[in-house]
């Protein structure tokens, strides 16, 4: 039996057709400093609610998959250290050994889909890291995407990572890269990466409509939806690239490696941005919570569309 808990809340949601939209947790453990990161995550939290959804943030609690927190839980994860970072490859290894782990990209799409929700707000996915080509580091977050048919908000792929090839891994494995609202790719705390949107759409309908039809063509995998931050809470490119080239520097010297390395990337990018970085990132995170909400809600109106006598997936 699969250990799934859901908060009071999320089971209500589940009873009652109320859409749902999973959260991550490693943005509270290793993306954001206390208090902020508690502040950040109810901020979430309740801007999922205003929009017509439940949010579901998940995380592992003593061997247990928690498909949403309460208010006691989600502070408590806020201020542990040295919580587990879990993605697909030591995600059953923590629930196994009765662990405590917060879930990342690729972790929450898998706990959202065994609680069968469709729809995930993240601030940004993991990708192809810079110099890849020597060192292998390639998020495991672009193959869950490539495998499970969870649709992912987030405001690109971080902007620390290699974005071309990121895009080049997400196309060569199969998965659609949305972007909303415009022609240019995002690029995390940047609101365009001078990329080409690989796919644009306009409305949460055709978003929605396109994750259903996945499933009725008997597709795998999801799809990323890329959410440009808001143009008045973006740090423009060109002033953040030399903090970037700082901090992986500064990586590199001190030969942080593996899982290692966002969190160190992001708290030295705070550091020379003098806290800049943090007031975006909350920023993007919501701007994602509230369009993964508007896409969850149409998720049963879509569903409810579909013919009863449409063909069988391929």
């Amino acid at each position: 039996m699969i250990p799934l808990v859901f908060s009071e809340e999320v089971a209500q949601a589940r009873a009652d057709g109320t859409p749902i939209v999973a959260l991550e947790s490693t943005i509270i453990t290793h993306g954001m400093p206390y208090p902020q990161n508690v502040e950040t995550a109810r901020a979430v939290e309740d801007t999922v609610r205003a929009n017509g959804a439940v949010p579901a943030t998940m995380a592992v609690r003593k061997g247990k998959i928690c498909i949403g927190l309460s208010a006691a839980q989600l502070e408590r994860l806020g201020q542990i250290e040295n919580v587990a970072k879990l993605s697909r490859a030591d995600f059953a290894a923590c629930v196994a050994t009765g662990s405590t782990g917060a879930t990342t990209v690729a972790a929450t799409m898998i706990a959202a889909h065994l609680a069968g929700i469709e729809v995930f707000a993240t601030g940004g996915i993991g990708g192809v890291h810079r110099g890849a080509e020597q060192s292998f580091d390639i998020s495991a977050d672009l193959a869950e995407l490539a495998q499970t048919p969870v649709t992912v908000v987030a405001a690109g792929a971080k902007a620390i990572l290699d974005l071309p090839k990121t895009l080049e891994v997400l196309e060569t494995y199969g998965v659609p890269v949305i972007v909303y609202g415009q022609n240019e790719f995002p690029a995390f705390w940047s609101h365009s990466s001078g990329l080409p949107a690989p796919i644009r759409m306009d409305s949460t309908a055709d978003i929605a409509r396109a994750h259903i039809m996945r499933g009725v063509l008997g597709m795998p995998g999801g799809q990323l939806i890329a959410n440009p931050i808001p143009a008045e809470n973006e740090i423009a490119a060109s002033m953040l690239a030399p903090a970037i080239e700082h901090a992986i520097s500064n990586a590199n010297d001190q030969g942080i490696a593996a899982k290692d390395v966002t969190p160190f990337l992001l708290q030295r990018i705070y550091e020379l941005t003098n806290g800049r970085s943090l007031t975006a990132n909350i920023a993007l995170v919501q701007n994602n919570a509230k369009l993964a909400a508007e896409i969850a809600c149409e998720m049963g109106p879509q569903r409810a569309a579909i013919p009863a006598n449409s063909p069988s997936p391929l």
